[in-house]
């Protein structure tokens, strides 16, 4: 099962260039798309990853190849002149190379050659939040800043950082946000105790309310939703999230000083109740730094496949 938009559904162009094809591929579903010679995505398309096999590397750039057959055979006067193609896990962008995906099932795979051979195409390989915080500074929340904190904050909690513009990466280990220590516990499911992850996501919110009350919550909206009513757990759970959350980005700011923290995924969605509690647990914790302004992202669920794109653009 399909479904496809054009480029207004996508909320940006990546403007004027060579066609390319572009892929984000999650652990649920990937999002495929061709962008013409105008930026504009002709078809984005969301169709389930493959089931893991013996050798998932091999089987998913398969699937990609599969999945851009069908949108040259819907669009044949649209040649496209490279691939963008962004996973998540741990991912060597340099070496093009997936170090480790635990829902995915590889362990250093050279994907970027794999793909390189079956498109016969440049191939840019990348990390999926990277990617979409690329996206994010060239069409989206952060175009006014070059270092830049960008947060997704869902089920997990991923980010990435850039500095003067470019993506800082340690060969794939930063920007696991997510899983920085704020506590001794609880354990998460990485293995660690304490992450911000296991605190802070949305998915954390509504697990740690409903191992309080037995109650299970529509999501960390309903949690937020009671603490606002006076729910006094709820109210409880979203203060040490909201908390942790102001811990982690005052630790980013002394390290990194970004000029601004981008924030996207579901909670981004609770809008004052997080944004404007984030501003002032965060500037109480500062003294002499500088206060990153905190932006709402404005791509969404599309900046990594905008990202895919625009990194494809720089192999023509």
């Amino acid at each position: 099962m399909s479904t496809s938009s054009s480029s207004r559904g996508l909320g940006a162009s990546i403007g004027a260039g060579a066609p390319v094809l572009a892929f984000d591929v999650g652990g649920t579903d990937i999002k495929s798309a061709l962008f013409d010679a105008n930026g504009e995505a002709l078809s984005l398309r969301r169709t389930p990853t493959p089931a893991r096999g013996a050798d998932p590397a091999p089987a998913l750039v398969e699937e990609l190849a599969r999945l851009a057959d069908e949108l040259r055979a819907e669009h044949p006067t649209v040649i496209a002149e490279a691939v963008g193609f962004v996973v998540p896990g741990i991912v060597d962008t340099d070496a093009g190379i997936g170090v480790y995906a635990s829902n995915l099932g590889w362990h250093d795979a050279p994907l970027r050659s794999i793909a390189t051979e079956r498109f016969g195409l440049p191939v840019a390989f990348d990390h999926d939040v990277r990617s979409a915080a690329k996206a994010e500074h060239e069409l989206g929340g952060a175009r006014a800043h070059d270092d830049v904190v960008v947060l997704i904050i869902g089920t997990g909690i991923a980010g990435a950082v850039l500095v003067g513009g470019i993506p800082y990466t340690a060969g794939g280990y930063a920007g696991e946000i997510g899983h920085s220590p704020i506590a001794d516990g609880p354990e998460c499911a990485c293995g660690a105790r304490g992450c911000l992850e296991a605190i802070a996501s949305a998915g954390a919110i509504a697990r740690r309310y409903a191992a309080a009350t037995g109650t299970t919550p529509d999501g960390a909206k309903d949690v937020i939703a009671r603490a606002a009513a006076g729910d006094e757990v709820a109210a409880r759970v979203w203060n040490e999230a909201l908390d942790a959350l102001a811990l982690a980005l005052a630790q980013l700011t002394a390290m990194f000083a970004p000029e601004a923290v981008v924030i996207g995924g579901g909670l981004s969605r609770a809008g004052g109740a997080l944004f404007d509690e984030l501003r002032a647990r965060l500037t109480a914790r500062l003294s002499f730094h500088r206060m990153p302004v905190l932006i709402p992202a404005e791509l969404e669920g599309n900046a990594g496949i905008l990202g895919a794109a625009l990194r494809a653009r720089e192999l023509t």
